[in-house]
Formats: C-alpha cells, structure tokens, sequence
C-alpha cells in the first residue's frame, strides 16, 4: 500500500509498505477514505516529540471503510464507513468507564497519562496512522463510529480530533452565558474552539493570532474579534483593556510547544528541548484572565519541565484544566450541532493533496503557504 512514511525532521515521503494485519482478534482493517494533517502532526515533523521513530507512518484524523474484522468484533461489519476517533481506548478500564478515553489505561504501554493514539510516536504506543490506503484499527469495538447515512465525508473526518478538540477546549472553560472567551491560536482547533464558545453560550469571542489570513479566517466563520499579537506590546495589559480592567472569564490555549515567545524561549524549549517548548502563551492565558477565572489547554506541551507562572494562579484564583479530547464523549452532541446546520465542519478544509503529495502538503501547511488552514489527505484508491 502506500502510506506516509517519516525520514526524521522535516523529512516525509509516500512510499509502498505492507498492507496491515488483524493482529488481534477485536482488530479492524479500515481502507482509508479521508486523513487530515493536524497542527499536532507539525511538531512530529518539526522533530519535537521523544520517540518519533524512522519510518512511522502519521495520522490521527481519518475516516475509512472496514475491509477485514477479527473474530470478536460484534459492532462492525465489512463495508461500514466509519469515522476513527484519534484516541485508542478500551472501552472498560477504570478511565474508560469515566468517559475520559484520552486517559485509557491499557492502550498505551509506555505511559500512564494519555492513552494510545494513531500515529503520534511511541510515547502514545507506537500505532501508525491513518495517513495511509489501510489502517489496524484496535479495539474497533469500541473506537470507531458508522458515518450517519446523511453526513459529508469530509465533515465526518473534523469529527476525529479538531473540532472535537476545539469543542472540548470551550467545554473545559465552563462556559457561562455572556462570558467572554480569548483563545489564543487560529489554527484549526482555535477556529473551532471560538465556534463552540458560542454554541456554550459566550457573549464574546476574541481569537489572537499574528498569521493574517488565519485571523481573517477565523472572523469569518466564528464571528469573532481578532488580535494580532505582533501589534500589542502587553497582551495581559491588551485583553484586560479590552475588557473593561477585569480580564476575560475564560482564556484558551489552542497552541501549545511551539508558539512564538522570547528568542530564550524558543531557544530552550523548541530548539534545545531543555522544557516543554515555549511557555508563551500559558503565561499570556494566566495573565489575561480575570480573578477566578479558568484556563483551559488543549495545545500540545512536551513531557519536561517548563516555566509557568503558578504563583499566579494561586493568587487569582485560577481554575486550569486541560487534556487530550475524548472524543467519543462529544460526537453525539457534535453530530446533532451539524445535522441542525448550526456548524459545517469541512469550509476550514482549504486544501486537498493525493497522499503520493504528502512530501508537499506537510511543506506548504507547516509553512503556511498558499492560506492553508487545513489539509486533507486522499488515497489513490478514492474516487470521490
């Protein structure tokens, strides 16, 4: 088959390998209809995540048709178009049974925190990803979800990861009616994160960003207010401006490792790796927000130490939470808010490679070429 293979940093290819096997008898074989490349997949490409191995396969957003199942699976069959959340979960451990499937406690050997996920290094286990013509898909019992006979493909594929992501990052903010929300990011889970302020309740929804036509982007489809970060001197002192000296009720961090922060900052956590990446925009969050505020996190942090400012959140008062989405959780909700026209996931897709381009699509979404918000994969074998 063909699939994505990694080189090292900044180094992808298409290249043929062997098809995947049922290696398990609750395994699924799914022919890939539909990967994303996720902003998560940049830091992968960048070379900032421990124990990305040559020749891993990426790909946490897909949707595909199931081709083979093993003996115990029961809730699918060959020919069911489904869409593959990027967590790998059980179904039935003590995490699984709170809801919290980023956290399943037998998928991923390596770690106690996250779970197992499709194509993310062997810190999350070690799967390849979807960004390939087949997939094994684990525990299919329990992962994967049949596509509802009316919903887009290309719909279907944002419901693996960003808009669930985005969604979730707006929920962990306990979102009152009228609140004013910042998320700080305007990639695609920012984008989707100021959506879903809105469909929470939020009377105010700003976006910063210093990537221009991201911030245009965003305004348009979430309706928001945007800030460019390159022309305030003070963020804290900017947001609590406009904000009548307060701060805003709910900051959100869709960033992560690698946002742009001190020339120190960048120095030591995205080019030396001596922290978690830059701390930037967890400083900006803690400091925007108003006394007894929440700081929400769903932007990708590495697994050292990194410098937050936690005698500030002791003495605001602050309520941080953060975690990988569970997906599952959300798609019932998520499903019903596009059914009802409320949100069509797929107008952030801005553009659309064969995946024998992967080389060139990693390139012009990393580099923010051509206004690219979001990139979509299709396997040779696709026909529409």
């Amino acid at each position: 088959m063909l699939a994505m293979n990694y080189r090292g940093p900044y180094r992808v290819r298409a290249v043929n390998k062997a098809e995947p096997e049922i290696e398990h008898p609750n395994d699924a074989i799914v022919r890939v209809t539909r990967s994303c490349i996720c902003g998560s997949d940049l830091h992968l490409y960048h070379g900032l995540v421990p124990d990305t191995r040559v020749g891993m396969t990426f790909g946490h957003e897909f949707t595909g048709i199931v081709e083979e199942v093993g003996p115990s699976v029961q809730n699918l069959k060959k020919g069911d178009h489904v869409l593959v959340p990027f967590n790998i979960f059980c179904g039935s451990c003590f995490f699984c049974k709170k809801e919290l499937y980023s956290n399943c406690h037998n998928t991923n050997p390596e770690a106690t925190a996250v779970g197992g996920i499709y194509g993310y290094s062997h810190t999350t286990g070690g799967y390849d990803g979807g960004q390939a013509e087949y997939v094994r898909v684990p525990m299919a019992d329990v992962g994967p979800t049949v596509l509802p006979a009316d919903m887009d493909i290309e719909d279907a594929v944002l419901l693996t990861d960003a808009f669930p992501t985005g969604y979730q990052a707006a929920e962990m903010g306990g979102i009152r009616e009228g609140d004013t929300v910042v998320v700080f990011g305007a990639g695609p889970v920012g984008i989707f994160a100021a959506k879903s302020a809105w469909l929470l309740g939020a009377g105010r929804v700003i976006v910063v960003d210093h990537v221009d036509y991201r911030l245009e982007f965003v305004k348009r489809f979430a309706q928001c207010e945007i800030v460019n970060f390159k022309e305030v001197n003070d963020m804290a002192e900017h947001i609590k401006k406009m904000t009548d000296w307060l701060g805003a009720d709910v900051c959100i961090d869709a960033v992560g490792a690698e946002a742009v922060g001190s020339a120190l900052q960048h120095l030591t956590g995205v080019k030396l790796k001596l922290q978690a990446g830059s701390a930037i925009v967890l400083h900006w969050c803690i400091n925007s927000v108003r006394k007894g505020g929440t700081v929400s996190v769903v932007g990708v942090y590495g697994p050292t130490g990194n410098m937050v400012p936690i005698g500030n959140v002791v003495n605001k008062g602050l309520t941080i939470r953060a975690n990988q989405a569970s997906v599952k959780r959300h798609l019932p909700r998520l499903i019903e808010h596009i059914q009802a026209g409320r949100i069509k996931p797929s107008e952030i897709i801005t553009h659309r490679f064969p995946l024998d381009a992967v080389s060139d699509a990693y390139h012009i979404f990393s580099s923010k070429l051509d206004n690219c918000i979001k990139p979509v994969l299709i396997p040779p074998s696709v026909t529409h």
